[in-house]
């Protein structure tokens, strides 16, 4: 099973402060990057960048309420990049499981089985 990478997504969720505003809104529901920014080391304008790059990259989406957004995490694109990290996981794990049976053919004196290259 191949899943494609999205780069724009894994980029936007490397920021530990998006991280953890996205676990904010998950455990809290939604909120506005005010009620986020009294819970953050980060002033409000730097939350509103931080949700305006969660946004465009559709891990939340927002509804206007007044003179605020409120924000929620969109689960259909979170469950893709689960999804995607599984699936990075996956081919790592057999990568090493690869590169030990290289290794242990290695340390008894035999050449490596053919089903041990590391090449994908």
């Amino acid at each position: 099973m191949s899943t494609a990478v999205d780069d724009e997504l894994w980029s936007a969720i490397g920021d530990p402060t998006r991280r953890t505003m996205i676990d904010l809104l998950l455990s809290d529901g939604p909120g506005t990057a005010t009620s986020l920014s009294r819970r953050l080391p980060v002033t409000r304008q730097a939350v509103s960048k931080h949700l305006a790059v969660l946004d465009r990259v559709g891990l939340i989406h927002a509804e206007p309420a007044g003179r605020e957004r409120h924000y929620q995490v969109d689960e259909a694109q979170l469950a893709r990049a689960v999804a995607q990290l599984s699936a990075v996981g996956a081919t790592w794990d057999a990568r090493l499981r690869r590169i030990k049976r290289i290794a242990e053919a290695i340390e008894r004196g035999r050449p490596a089985p053919d089903d041990a290259r590391i090449s994908d």
